[in-house]
């Protein structure tokens, strides 16, 4: 067993109970102020601007996007980021059809005319109905989503929308082969985002911002949808460009727009319906993200497995020797090479060796059969691109930074 036996957790937000259950009170110290954390765990709060300590081993994000989290200076660490992709899809994908509905049946405008009116009695149904002609909507069946992004959220939008009799284009350039065995087949393909514009009723985003997706919804591709088009944007606001779709449904080209990120330049349009980013707000994506993190948070720290990272590859293989370590380096030539003669001369045998990698990163978790020293590890450390070095030992271990 390893000299380390506990782990201290920060959290930054409050995380469902049900995750933190998952960390074995026995080896697992959480709180919301602890000091020398050997984790962090969050959901919104900004990280951008915090001193991350040097014990952090890891961050675990409560939720599938990181874009309040430093991605690139925590790799620079060699401190791997975790997520919960499709924990909270279903939440998603049920706010995207309510959103669909909202946009065509003009709900929230004809809720807001009743909230305001003031006779009684007769007067009052005399007004309900000479007022409701203005709210006039239509009905899915027959109409045309386009979903642009077919990952966990994306394919269960548009799986739903075909159930509800639409018909569903879909455009996903990166699709996995996981995601397009439950894509149904009945989803046409779109060659790109032009087509899929030109051919949509609605448009719903499901892409991770980014500079390529910044201002992906514009004016020359809203320019391309039919006449009384909605837009949906639950992904993130800045894929949108909000100037464009204010235009757009100043000038009737779109019928409304419909997305969970809030701005003073959408307030108040009659034609916009912004919710305050409620997107995986239940109780359900909530714990399922929560427990997702946890337990692959439990698995990095005490085993050196990496599962659902977001700048590491993911590296899962059974313990096979005593005692293990793990290193995280630049992807270089030659590292693997380097790091076994180290281990070599020290007299170590290899049981069992992982190497894997992704983009500018490589992240290796090496079995050997005995323990290593305080001097391997420091030579090991001295190899230029090592970014950090975890003894394991047979259970869970302590760090070494490079």
């Amino acid at each position: 067993m390893s000299a380390k036996t506990t782990f201290k957790i920060l959290t930054l937000n409050s995380i469902s109970i049900e995750g933190l259950q998952r960390l074995p009170r026995d080896r697992y110290e959480i709180a919301s102020e602890i000091g020398h954390p050997d984790a962090i765990m969050v959901r919104s709060a900004k990280m951008h601007d915090m001193t991350l300590p040097e014990s952090v081993l890891a961050v675990a994000r409560a939720g599938a996007g990181v874009n309040n989290v430093p991605v690139a200076a925590l790799s620079k660490r060699g401190i791997p980021v975790f997520n919960a992709p499709g924990a909270n899809a279903n939440a998603v994908k049920e706010l995207v059809i309510a959103g669909m509905l909202l946009g065509a049946r003009n709900l929230c405008q004809a809720w807001n005319f009743v909230e305001h009116l003031k006779d009684e009695g007769a007067a009052l149904d005399k007004a309900v109905e000479a007022g409701k002609k203005q709210f006039v909507g239509f009905e899915l069946p027959g109409r045309t989503l386009g979903v642009i992004g077919l990952g966990a959220i994306g394919v269960q939008v548009a799986n739903a929308a075909l159930a509800l009799g639409m018909r569903v284009v879909g455009f996903d350039p990166q699709i996995t082969v996981e995601r397009a065995w439950q894509l149904s087949s009945a989803v046409e393909q779109a060659r790109n985002l032009d087509e899929l514009f030109s051919r949509a009723d609605f448009v719903t985003v499901h892409v991770p911002l980014l500079d390529s997706t910044r201002s992906l919804v514009n004016e020359a591709r809203i320019r391309l949808m039919p006449d009384k088009a909605v837009v949906l944007n639950f992904a993130r606001g800045e894929i949108v460009d909000e100037a464009a779709i204010v235009a757009a449904l100043g000038a009737g080209k779109l019928t409304a727009y419909v997305c969970d990120f809030p701005s003073r330049s959408l307030i108040g349009n009659p034609r916009v319906v912004s919710l305050p980013h409620l997107g995986a707000s239940t109780h359900e994506a909530e714990t399922n993200c929560a427990i997702m993190v946890a337990e692959n948070l439990r698995s990095y720290l005490e085993d050196g497995i990496i599962r659902y990272s977001v700048n590491f590859p993911e590296a899962d293989i059974p313990r096979t020797a005593a005692h293990r370590i793990t290193i995280a380096n630049a992807n270089v030539p030659n590292m693997v090479g380097q790091i076994s003669t180290c281990l070599g001369d020290a007299g170590l045998n290899i049981a069992d060796l992982l190497n894997k990698s992704r983009g500018e990163l490589a992240y290796t978790i090496i079995d050997l059969d005995g323990a290593i020293t305080d001097a391997t590890l420091a030579r090991i450390r001295s190899v230029p691109g090592i970014l950090a070095v975890r003894d394991l030992g047979a259970g869970a271990g302590a760090v070494a930074r490079a």
